[in-house]
């Protein structure tokens, strides 16, 4: 079982789904059902190998697992896929969102239906590329072959500005690529080698770090997307389908994060030290301002979409904290905002499909009429919040942890994020569900059917497993967290980064107080 090629099969099944539906004929009702069908079953059996692919995961180990390689183009460039602590529960997410966007999609997309699965189909395939590609140059082509799909669906099946926003979501995300192609191109002549495990070990010169890092910086800032660079997040979330939200906000922005912590801390150490200071100043920029606009929006998908661009900002601080808890956090943090951005998103949905508008102030009342909904829409707001015992508090709370272990300042600031987060997230619960219920059109509104409990459902588990209970996550991602904390310190050599990276549970993370001289500190 150990030999079986899962990442391979998680790549194809989707694309054989895609294939399947091509074969369906004719654009009857029954076709377009047919459709649906085939990609809810191809879905779900991807779901069922990512959970099989857990359970070949051999906990406790930090390295590359499950690995398979075949030459590709050359001996040098290879096919070659594999999961860490670090990538594999992304892959998870991936399977796990992708059934519940086709349950969501299953009466609002009427148009071109086998487009829309097949395009859905590919870019799934397309994301558990990315996190499982251990060559640089097959990682590339996954990260930018996702920019296809998405376009596509946000161009075609998107809202009124569905072009302008589908073009600059295009342009944004490619030209940062770009740079970051320069950059690996550099690498593969210089170091011989495409391969992502071996780059990770290699020692390039400080100077050249410096280059480099601000290369990869450029894409993954973008895709993050990190303050001044995350102006075309709002305008694709508000034209997007809501599948389209879905993806975006739950997987796609985590390739931002996810190749800060592939590539920028481990190939790049030194400049990953270097440039901590940049990332913290955009990160509580974006923490803090953001949240102010999210305070003015009185569109509710853009207030999801400007409280992402907050989300993520704590992520970003966690990562470049440099020490577990920071890390931690953050991969946490990051699989949290995925399950519960992508829950918001869908509640969005829900009201959209009956009223098609997402304006906060044409709704008001709406627990009179939808119990159901204001509970499960209460549960998530409560998770975006970080309420303890939801899985939003745990990878907060590491996060400014590790934070305040590298400077307290910024955990500070980043506080200030969490409180104005409380605000804007029960501001628009309140003025969504509580006050007189006076429009005629909504007394019309009805409470969630069965196809959307049964999306809901297994999202609320979710939040609240990983909410109590998250030390199956962290498990996972701990021993693959020490590895890559224990190379950046022997590659960077900086006495202070050592004592700063140490665990809580030891002693070097509590600053020292000298008793004699307590005025010095």
């Amino acid at each position: 079982m150990a030999d079986w090629p899962i990442l391979t099969a998680l790549l194809l099944v989707p694309l054989f789904g895609a294939l399947l539906i091509l074969t369906i004929r004719g654009d009857s009702e029954q076709a377009q059902q047919n459709i649906r069908y085939v990609a809810l079953f191809t879905t779900l059996a991807e779901l069922l190998l990512a959970v099989i692919m857990w359970g070949m995961f051999d906990v406790g180990e930090a390295g590359f697992q499950l690995v398979e390689s075949h030459a590709w183009i050359g001996e040098n460039i290879r096919y070659k896929m594999g999961v860490d602590g670090i990538s594999m529960l992304f892959i998870v997410l991936s399977a796990f969102l992708m059934p519940l966007c086709i349950l969501a999609s299953w009466q609002s997309i009427t148009k071109r239906v086998k487009d829309y699965m097949i395009a859905f189909l590919v870019m799934e395939s397309l994301m558990v590329g990315v996190f499982g590609a251990l060559d640089i140059f097959l990682f590339y082509l996954f990260f930018e072959g996702g920019l296809i799909p998405m376009f596509l669906i946000i161009g075609v099946w998107g809202g009124a500005r569905r072009i302008y926003a589908s073009f600059k979501f295009f342009l944004y995300t490619l030209l940062g690529s770009l740079l970051m192609l320069v950059a690996i191109l550099w690498m593969y002549i210089d170091a011989g080698t495409a391969d992502i495990p071996t780059l990770m070990a290699a020692d390039f010169p400080a100077h050249v770090q410096t280059w480099l890092w601000l290369a990869f910086f450029a894409s993954f800032a973008v895709k993050m997307p990190m303050w001044p660079v995350h102006t075309w997040l709002p305008d694709a979330h508000v034209e997007a389908p809501t599948a389209g939200s879905v993806i975006l906000a739950g997987v796609l922005l985590k390739m931002g994060g996810y190749g800060f912590l592939r590539f920028s801390i481990p190939m790049f150490p030194e400049a990953s030290e270097y440039f901590a200071w940049l990332v913290f100043g955009l990160s509580m920029i974006a923490v803090v301002y953001t949240s102010l606009v999210a305070l003015a929006q009185e569109d509710m998908k853009k207030l999801i979409a400007y409280s992402s661009v907050a989300h993520m900002g704590f992520v970003t601080i966690g990562i470049f904290a440099l020490n577990d808890q920071g890390l931690e956090g953050s991969i946490f943090q990051m699989l949290s905002h995925g399950v519960v951005s992508a829950a918001l998103f869908l509640c969005v949905g829900v009201v959209y499909d009956r009223l098609h508008t997402r304006e906060i102030s044409r709704y008001g009342g709406l627990v009179n009429i939808m119990p159901k909904y204001a509970v499960v829409f209460m549960i998530f707001t409560l998770g975006a919040v970080g309420l303890p015992g939801t899985s939003g508090f745990v990878g907060e709370f590491l996060a400014l942890t590790g934070a305040y272990l590298r400077d307290s300042w910024i955990a500070f600031v980043a506080a200030i994020g969490v409180i104005l987060g409380a605000a804007y997230m029960l501001y628009l619960y309140r003025r969504l569900f509580f006050g007189e219920l006076l429009k005629e059109d909504l007394k019309a509104m009805v409470d969630l059917n069965g196809r959307e409990i049964a999306i809901f459902a297994p999202l609320i588990a979710v939040v609240l497993w990983m909410g109590f209970y998250p030390k199956p996550f962290f498990d996972v991602i701990n021993p693959s967290v020490e590895a890559l904390l224990s190379a950046h310190r022997g590659s960077v050599g900086d006495v202070a980064a050592t004592t700063m990276t140490e665990p809580l549970t030891g002693q070097a993370a509590v600053p020292s107080v000298d008793h004699e001289n307590k005025g010095s500190h």
